[in-house]
């Protein structure tokens, strides 16, 4: 198999979450530690850091994975979802898995997992450990998948754990109150280790406290931070949110740095800076094009669109196009309640099964106040926008991973200027 082919296996073979949703998700540990055991335990030859929560953790990632390169380690990045390529989810010093890594991985290893029906998770965290032991990283930056007690990643023994902050997302697996969803995000707490909590709320923090008291694991909140070390700091990554995510990897440094990590000032300085470069991470608050100005951000839940909103409101324009669509799991209208209501509308769908038509969209919007039309995919949608926005407009693109995915697939054919 080449490695089109292999992917094509890999979506249709195992039940893939990014395409539909639920049915994807496998709750419990047990075949994971049976891929563990097959591949010798992996994960027990790096080092690693857990970084899991609602909003942020990817962006926490990416840039705690650039501030160790600059440090000088050997770092392995494992995230999700992608957006253009599979590959992006298994990077070494930001460089992606390599195609014969993966067509290889699945052609020699496939009589095994099989008969398991994994996940497409499952399968790809079990590539992603096996990978980082093959090319002898020193430290991986682990995100969780979904939750925490149970997502296949809890199995490493991290340095440190980071949970960013709770938001309702996921309710259908990890319960439908605040308290409830901290219960499964604190499961990534480990007897022992530190552990940096970005954001809380009166229900979550007690949720987290009692947590780590019952394991013994010091634990840090980076509302409490009060100290600056990095005057001045350039972060490359834009957008309100980014403010809380700083504090919080401003918290975990201290902490990495107490158990030995040589982590310079200098270090810390360039991989905020030049976290894209150096982990290729897209999708934050991107800007793809000057006039009009053209950004895309992949916050996709009441939480994420919280602070989009607030960004939104912040920036100058003559006109604001809103180019929307979601998924059938969120909650659509807690997101809709946001949204800016003098905005012009374009709803549509991303190539992702679990996308809400865009008609019904539209429908769920005009309950919320929101005009706009309708369009069958993300280009089509861009093109309309971009034909009826003046230089000094504004055009949004998001409301799903999956739309700024289709977008930044597309980019070269829409012609960003």
């Amino acid at each position: 198999m080449d490695y089109q082919n292999t992917l094509l296996y890999l979506y249709n073979s195992v039940p893939m979450f990014q395409q539909v949703g639920g049915s994807a998700y496998k709750e419990g540990l047990e075949n994971t530690l049976t891929l563990d055991e097959h591949f010798g335990h992996p994960h027990r030859n790096f080092h690693s850091i857990h970084v899991g929560g609602t909003n942020g953790k990817g962006s926490c990632s990416h840039t705690l994975a650039a501030i160790l390169q600059e440090a000088g380690y050997k770092v392995g990045l494992y995230t999700s979802p992608h957006l253009v390529d599979f590959r992006e989810r298994i990077r070494v010093n930001g460089q992606t898995i390599p195609e014969d890594y993966v067509v290889k991985f699945v052609e020699e290893e496939r009589e095994f997992f099989e008969p398991l029906h994994l996940s497409f998770f499952e399968l790809t965290t079990a590539m992603a450990f096996r990978y980082f032991s093959d090319e002898h990283v020193d430290v991986a930056v682990i995100e969780v998948g979904l939750g925490g007690r149970l997502d296949c990643t809890n199995i490493i023994q991290p340095d440190l754990c980071i949970i960013t902050n709770i938001s309702f997302d996921h309710t259908q697996f990890l319960g439908d109150t605040l308290e409830k969803i901290a219960g499964e995000k604190a499961g990534i707490i480990k007897s022992k280790t530190p552990v940096v909590i970005g954001e809380t709320t009166p229900e979550t923090k007690s949720v987290f406290t009692k947590k780590a008291l019952e394991v013994g694991a010091p634990i840090f909140f980076a509302e409490e931070n009060e100290k600056n070390n990095y005057p001045g700091l350039e972060c490359e990554l834009k957008g309100l949110y980014q403010v809380k995510n700083t504090r919080t990897l401003l918290t975990a440094i201290p902490q990495l740095q107490k158990i030995g990590y040589k982590l310079n000032e200098q270090a810390v300085r360039s991989g905020f800076a030049h976290v894209c470069e150096l982990t290729g991470l897209m999708g934050r608050w991107q800007k793809l094009q000057d006039t009009p100005t053209l950004i895309c951000d992949t916050g996709h839940n009441v939480g994420g669109i919280t602070y989009i909103t607030e960004q939104l409101k912040e920036q100058s324009y003559r006109k604001l196009h809103m180019i929307i669509g979601m998924v059938n799991d969120k909650d659509i209208r807690g997101v809709l309640a946001l949204l800016p209501k003098d905005a012009k509308y374009y709803f549509t769908k991303a190539n992702v099964k679990r996308a809400l038509p865009e008609e019904e969209l539209a429908q769920l919007a005009l309950e919320a106040g929101l005009q706009g039309d309708c369009y069958p995919d993300v280009p089509s949608a861009v093109r309309v926008a971009q034909e009826k926005s003046l230089p000094e407009d504004f055009i949004f693109v998001g409301g799903s991973s999956f739309i700024v995915a289709d977008l930044l697939a597309n980019r070269n054919a829409l012609n960003f200027h």
